[in-house]
């Protein structure tokens, strides 16, 4: 098969892609709701500070890497850490690269379909006249595929389906498809967030029954409380937030500036990519979801809603709250506001597919077709389950394994790489190449030493979270002699499973402990089809090897 070559069309379709690689449904759905638990205005201070030294590092390692792995031809994470490590364990290291990829697309396709649905029964009114938990209980019958919230069997299933096809075909467009996509949805992105910011921004108390004025939420979100700051939790909250929303740790950053020219900037392309996602978090998207909920329900209201989890504020809520605009700005905004979410979505899972086709075209020869049908297929196949079986689990599995874990593990041995085994001295010189701006030499070292001790203590606090995250009561019970209470959402906790087993055998409740030993069955399957579908690709690298050990 020829191998086809790649690269963008121009400079601001790379910044669009890249941005739209980083925003995406977290950007208005899991950062209001981690800014609300964790203070409001007392997160966003280490917020910005982790953005600073984790987040624009992050950035600056990735896009260096993508750029050096491409002048040697490579477009996956495998062989581009290969080259730079040149001994074999970095490029099974480099299978979180594509591993990653395609599990987090897997399910995050599955959300991306939610948003689909949710701009049809915008328009066709559904939600109108429906009470708080009557908007929440449609969300769950339709996460249950087997029941239908408009007559037509497996709904949910159809939707992930024609979404899934959607990706796959644009994909097959190669970096062409991706660009236009990015065109013409981040610019749509923004233009719909400023409309309903504005729309939330003035709302007043009494209007359309709200209790309160947005800005009350806005001044919430933009007021520090300094104590907070000394508060461990906050900046775990901040570097984690900074972690996810930029989409470092994947490999898609890699692969994206693989198909740059040996000389491009990607010091000035990278943080314009980086604060533009950033704008768009915390400038539109912050100022949509808090200043509603908050002007209908108070601060109070919005916490206990942002506890149950971001679902709970974007599928739960928001669908009730804008019917209380009127018929006719009510469909309007919901189309708005789940349209957005979509593309926030679909820039995003675009992304996800092409670590697994530059992999595939580099090492087996494969076009962009097959490259993206392939990939299509393969998430296909994890998908599935997370779509059959949300209710039992599968779905939050996948999301803590591939989406949450297997990032830190990827970014922490990246940044490693880059700074101490290719070297700082190397590494900068690659950042600096072609810069269109003087990168400050502050960074040298905040790449060397600070993003590393970050990464690693964020990890580390994953791995021995205490009981309700109250630290001071571990390291007391520590020092006392009473040991390290864990809590179940420790990763040690996680691994062992003891969380749930100990829910198990305390519920007295026979159809409860069925369900969970049900949830405990289908966790165990979820784990074994992820490990299953790394140990597949880890088996392609290592045949992918052998083929150029062959070659020379």
């Amino acid at each position: 098969m020829t191998k086809e070559k790649q690269q963008w069309g121009s400079r601001i379709g790379l910044i669009l892609a890249m941005a739209g690689n980083a925003v995406g449904l977290g950007n208005f759905l899991r950062f209001p709701a981690q800014a609300v638990q964790n203070g409001g205005g007392a997160f966003i201070i280490p917020y910005l500070v982790c953005f600073v030294l984790m987040g624009i590092p992050l950035l600056w390692i990735e896009w260096s890497m993508g750029r050096y792995g491409g002048r040697s031809g490579n477009h996956s994470t495998p062989f581009i850490l290969n080259e730079m490590g040149k001994k074999a364990l970095w490029k099974y290291i480099g299978v979180f690269g594509i591993f990653t990829n395609v599990a987090v697309a897997a399910y995050y396709c599955y959300i991306e379909s939610w948003t689909m649905s949710y701009v049809m029964h915008s328009i066709l009114g559904t939600f109108n006249g429906m009470d708080r938990n009557a908007v929440a209980s449609f969300f769950d019958s339709y996460v249950d595929v087997s029941t239908s919230t408009t007559g037509i069997p497996y709904e949910a299933v159809i939707f992930y389906l024609f979404c899934l096809l959607l990706n796959t075909y644009i994909l097959s467009k190669g970096l062409d498809g991706v660009e236009k996509v990015a065109k013409v949805g981040m610019p749509l992105l923004i233009l719909f967030g400023i409309f309903l910011a504005v729309r939330a921004i003035t709302l007043q108390a009494g209007d359309s029954g709200a209790a309160y004025d947005g800005t009350v939420g806005l001044n919430y979100l933009w007021t520090p409380d300094f104590n907070s700051l000394y508060n461990p939790n906050v900046w775990l909250a901040a570097a984690g937030q900074i972690f996810f929303t930029l989409s470092v740790g994947m490999g898609t950053v890699h692969c994206y500036a693989s198909y740059l020219n040996s000389r491009d900037d990607v010091a000035l392309n990278a943080m314009s990519a980086g604060w533009m996602n950033e704008f768009v978090e915390v400038v539109v998207g912050a100022s949509i979801v808090i200043p509603i909920t908050v002007g209908y329900f108070g601060v109070e209201g919005m916490l206990e809603i942002a506890k149950q989890g971001s679902f709970a504020l974007g599928f739960k809520t928001m669908p009730y709250l804008f019917y209380q605009w009127g018929s006719v700005l009510a469909p309007v905004a919901g189309v708005m506001f789940f349209g957005l979410l979509f593309f926030a979505g679909i820039t995003s899972s675009l992304a996800m597919g092409t670590p697994w086709m530059g992999f595939m075209h580099d090492e087996y020869g494969w076009g962009r077709k097959l490259g993206a049908w392939s990939f299509g297929l393969f998430v296909l196949v994890l998908g599935l389950p997370t779509v059959f079986f949300y209710q039992y689990g599968v779905f939050d599995e996948y999301d803590d394994w591939a989406g949450t874990n297997s990032l830190f593990v990827f970014a922490l041995a990246e940044t490693v790489l880059f700074a101490w085994i290719f070297g700082m001295k190397k590494g900068w010189q690659e950042i600096t190449l072609g810069a269109d701006f003087k990168v400050p030499g502050f960074f040298r070292y905040v790449i060397g030493y600070v993003t590393p001790v970050l990464l690693l203590l964020v990890f580390l606090a994953n791995i021995i979270k205490p009981v309700d995250n109250d630290w001071g009561m571990a390291f007391s019970g520590l020092f006392s002699g009473d040991g390290w209470p864990l809590d179940n959402g420790s990763l040690i906790k996680k691994i062992t499973m003891n969380g749930l087993r100990g829910e198990i055998a305390a519920e007295t409740d026979n159809v409860k402990r069925a369900f969970l030993e049900k949830k405990l069955t289908f966790t165990i399957i979820a784990r074994l089809i992820l490990v299953a579908a790394f140990l597949f690709i880890s088996f392609l690298v290592y045949r992918a090897s052998k083929l150029r050990t062959k070659k020379f």
